[in-house]
């Protein structure tokens, strides 16, 4: 049975989770002022200045949400901190003292913004997120008694009798920074101290990241004013029930069971009677209620069935439409294309259901009611005996985890539902159906979780604890010893008021798959017992708790126990023959962008930099690079492998090089891990996907959302049907990973020279062709002839009956060496380039492009496709691309298609660098193509 309830005092104060209220709802999210506490008369004490319309003598515009640095970037108070070493430019408030970055904030509204009050209305002002303690006043009366601390908790006001009836009202916030803020003494977390608080733990530096001077101190997440009636709706909690066994393909699903509550305050000084509902799918079910004054009462509605629901699935598993563009670019050899169903298509978008609640006062007036998107799926895992890891089911299908580690979207944390919306929808372009939020930073936003439930990314939650601050092992840059830390925070109960606040945030979104107690360690055992014994049976029991990230509880290898890593690069064949940890939370390895990407952040004397000669036996020293720059910003080195592609002369012809690395680095993660998938592994989840700062490591794309060759060499990888090469025993594999069995495909083999003569290998594969990764030959005495002297292409390509392209992937080998020195000798390659505006199903402008390589030319190596400015030259962010870093061999076409962002989304991207905008919107007719190659110069090319 579905339960609610408030058993715990601690946590019996919470907020309205309003998502769509009854149309008074304001968000102030502008007009707002601050000042440094220390500047004013009054200090920390509101002075005459907090009354409505006394004027504000030098004050300055303030950024909320938002934080302080986030203020004072946008009055150009403070250099871009994410632009070469300038964070080194902003005091750092472990020197300055607290009051340094203890700020007011101020902002003025008409109450005829909202409307006029009526008798029975009540307005509530509601913030969802405050860094770290605040005091809170509306036209000169305090709102709260006792300032109130904690990053991760909702606090809801009812301001109805501090409102003026008549002309402005002036809402005051003054907001203390993290107590201690820790020494950001170059450790992890700096000296760990600032794990004392309940907040992120990141922004005192980590291995990925240099300190964030104020530590992220301000309103940093929404803040909005509501106009209710008497009653108001909190804490809605829909359950769906899926049993059985179900199809992901199958339109006539058995039925499911929705179970729903809902939790009614009445907030008048009256007794209230009225009917509270619940709908979905067309239904509604009705529940008469009546509430004593103050009242707070749980409603459970009666189950709901849906005959033939529209399941939810995770990326990869749910169905795709026969003809839907915008996935695998195709190719043909034939130079036809056969509108036929592309099973390899990832543009998939989850099937949600509007539900809404609702409060119906005996007067048939509405006092208040909200509405939220539902996935309809059932969410369980199992112990796999074989793997000896856990598996997860969706709706009793076991899903291959392809996960990757998620830190927050901006290190500032100026977020956005369109940047969130990108970065989401870049996951899923990776083929990945996992994302973990990692426990060093936030209980991530709605908006984070309402595009993991539209692209069909489940979500690993981490609680806020880790090993590096909360004492899982000693560490001399710590302040307190490991058993001190064992116990951090310092305030226990707000630790569990807000994980309980949280979990009724989120529990609601059908992404969310796993919570976690901590990063690498169990919590403090009051904290572990609170969230696993108390908590989520009372709030959410449907799913899946792991007491800390790499838990034995979730997989334990055959050396007994768990773990995670490695981290850095590794050898191709690494990745095939040698046998990690059978879910491993979290295993990575390099990962920079391209040299557009880097001139975005390093300055121009860090870019002709002269590299570091690499020692022959042990590679780089990537612990001392010769830039400083590059070191401040995490450089993580490539060593020796960066040699193999020839000595690069430059940092440009370096992040080409680079991006070979990456492609082949991610590719073989992915096919590496899914070519032992329910034999060794029952998932994995790599370390990491993406960057809020400018780091130089671990990144599918860049802070900018620019991608680099990682996201497409995952992307390939993961395609639903795969043929793949295998460097540790030259066989070539096909894995199914899809849920139906397969046959009747034609597998088609090119080794090809560097200077086009190719050998074709063909065979028709008649036999069935289930989940597990199946041996389909050996090529190893086509990679050892003579003739193979300098490496070799290998195109592997799978075509159904129609020729229409299933699966298409092509390898570059060394020579005996193990240098690519057929690479570092390819001729000039021409291609033929063709891109038109294109309508797509969804009615949005895309382009199509079509590449040519002719019969007898040379293979086009590694070209990358951007969407450029005409103007500028600039790269248009974030554009998305069905495919990227393509190689034509001779005779071979290739079409891939591009959505560009529309202008609102460029603008809501802007970020300040060195005073300039990165991103410039860009009107479609301003677009057109740069494409450049290993072996292909730069070209432009416009879209007709």
């Amino acid at each position: 049975m579905l339960t609610l309830g408030y058993s715990l005092p601690a946590i019996s104060q919470h907020p309205t989770q309003l998502l769509n209220g009854n149309g008074q709802k304001t968000e102030l999210n502008n007009g707002w002022f601050f000042k440094k506490a220390t500047e004013l008369s009054a200090g920390k004490t509101l002075g005459k200045w907090g009354e409505a319309g006394q004027k504000l003598k030098d004050w300055e515009p303030a950024t909320v949400p938002g934080t302080i640095l986030t203020s004072l970037l946008n009055n150009k108070k403070i250099p871009d901190p994410f632009y070469a070493m300038n964070n080194n430019r902003i005091p750092d408030i472990f020197n300055t003292g607290r009051d340094f970055y203890t700020y007011w904030f101020v902002k003025d509204f008409q109450l005829s913004d909202i409307s006029d009050l009526k008798k029975g209305d009540q307005y509530f002002l509601h913030l969802r997120g405050v860094n770290y303690g605040f005091d809170a006043y509306l036209n000169g009366h305090r709102l709260n008694p006792k300032t109130l601390k904690g990053m991760f908790i909702r606090r809801s006001f009812n301001i109805t009798k501090f409102l003026s009836n008549k002309g402005l009202n002036r809402l005051a916030i003054i907001v203390y920074p993290p107590d201690p803020v820790g020494n950001p003494n170059g450790g992890q977390g700096g000296d760990g101290t600032i794990a004392k608080n309940v907040a992120h733990q990141y922004v005192a530096g980590w291995d990925w990241i240099q300190p964030v001077r104020d530590r992220n101190t301000g309103i940093w997440d929404k803040i909005w004013i509501t106009k209710q009636g008497a009653v108001q709706l909190m804490d809605p909690h829909i359950v769906t029930q899926v049993p059985g066994k179900r199809m992901p393909d199958d339109p006539h699903q058995a039925p499911a069971v929705i179970v729903s509550a809902l939790t009614l305050h009445n907030s008048s000084n009256k007794q209230v009677t009225g009917t509270a509902s619940f709908s979905i799918d067309g239904r509604t079910i009705k529940k008469y209620v009546s509430l004593n004054p103050g009242e707070i009462k749980e409603v459970h509605f009666d189950p709901d069935t849906i005959i033939h629901p529209r399941l939810w699935w995770p990326n990869g598993m749910g169905i795709l439409n026969p003809g839907e563009q915008g996935g695998q670019a195709k190719a043909s050899r034939t130079g036809d294309d056969h509108p036929t169903y592309n099973i390899n298509n990832p543009n998939y978008q989850a099937s949600l259901y509007l539900a809404g609640f609702r409060f119906t006062l005996q007067d048939e007036v509405i006092s208040d009611s909200l509405s939220l998107q539902v996935g309809i799926r059932q969410l369980t895992h199992r112990w796999n005996d074989r793997t000896r890891s856990m598996e997860v089911l969706v709706n009793g299908q076991p899903l291959f985890i392809r996960g990757g580690n998620w830190i927050v979207s901006d290190a500032m944390l100026r977020l956005s539902k369109e940047r969130y919306d990108a970065e989401v929808r870049f996951h899923r372009d990776m083929g990945l159906n996992l994302i973990r939020v990692w426990g060093g930073a936030l209980t991530e936003r709605p908006e984070f979780y309402q595009a993991c439930d539209k692209y069909g990314l489940l979500v690993m939650q981490d609680f806020w604890g880790s090993g590096d601050c909360n004492g899982r092992w000693q560490d001399p840059k710590k302040k307190d010893d490991i058993w001190t830390r064992r116990d951090y925070p310092d305030d226990h109960t707000l630790f569990l008021a807000s994980a309980a606040d949280q979990i009724r945030m989120l529990r609601n979104h059908s992404s969310l798959a796993i919570w976690c107690g901590g990063n690498e360690i169990t919590l403090a055992p009051d904290l572990q017992n609170g969230l696993q014994d108390s908590l989520l049976p009372l709030l959410d029991t449907t799913r899946w708790y792991i007491d800390f990230s790499n838990s034995d509880s979730m997989s334990f290898n055959t050396l007994g126990g768990n773990g995670d890593g490695p981290y850095g690069i590794q050898s191709l064949k690494t990745f095939w023959a040698h046998r990690t940890y059978p879910f491993n939370s979290e295993i990575g390895s390099v990962g920079i962008g391209d040299s557009t990407s880097l001139a975005r952040f390093l300055p121009k004397s860090s870019l002709p930099v002269r590299l570091p000669e690499p020692d022959a036996k042990n590679g780089y020293d990537h612990t001392t690079l010769i830039d400083s720059v590059w070191q401040y910003h995490k450089y993580i080195g490539y060593d020796h492998y960066i040699n193999k592609y020839g000595k690069p002369g430059s940092v440009s012809k370096f992040a080409q090089i680079a991006q070979l690395i990456n492609y082949n680095q991610y590719r073989a993660l992915m096919e590496g891990f899914t070519a032992h998938q329910w034999d060794w592994y029952t998932g994995f989840i790599i370390w990491k996907t993406q960057n809020p700062w400018t780091a130089m490591r671990g990144q599918m794309y860049d802070y900018y959302l620019d991608p680099n060759s990682c996201l497409y060499g995952l992307k390939k990888g993961a395609e639903k049907i795969h043929l793949m090469f295998n460097p540790a025993d030259s066989g070539v594999y096909i894995v199914n990973n899809t849920y139906k069995t397969v046959r009747n495909l034609v597998m088609d083999i090119k080794v090809s020279h560097f200077d086009g003569d190719t050998k074709l290998i063909t065979r028709t594969i008649t036999q069935a062709i289930a989940q597990h990764p199946k041996l389909l030959l050996k090529l190893s005495g086509a990679l050892s002839r003579p003739a193979a002297a300098k490496g070799l292409l290998l195109s592997l390509r799978l075509l159904d009956l129609h020729k229409n392209i299933v699966s298409n992937n092509i390898y570059w080998t060394s020579d005996a060496d193990g240098n690519y020195s057929g690479l570092q000798d390819m001729a000039k390659a021409t291609v033929a380039i063709k891109a038109n505006w294109t309508i797509n199903k969804a009615g949005q402008k895309q382009i199509t492009v079509r590449f040519t390589n002719p019969a007898r030319a040379v293979p086009a190596f590694f070209n990358r496709i951007s969407l450029v400015n005409k103007v500028s030259g600039k790269r248009i962010l974030p554009s998305f691309y069905s495919d990227n870093y393509i190689t034509l061999l001779p005779g071979d076409s290739s079409t891939i298609y591009i959505d560009p962002p529309n202008t609102s989304l460029q603008s809501t991207l802007v970020h300040p660098n060195q005073g300039k905008a990165v991103f410039t919107p860009t009107k479609w007719q301003d677009m057109q193509l740069a494409i450049e190659g290993w072996n292909l110069p730069e070209k432009k090319v416009p879209i007709e």
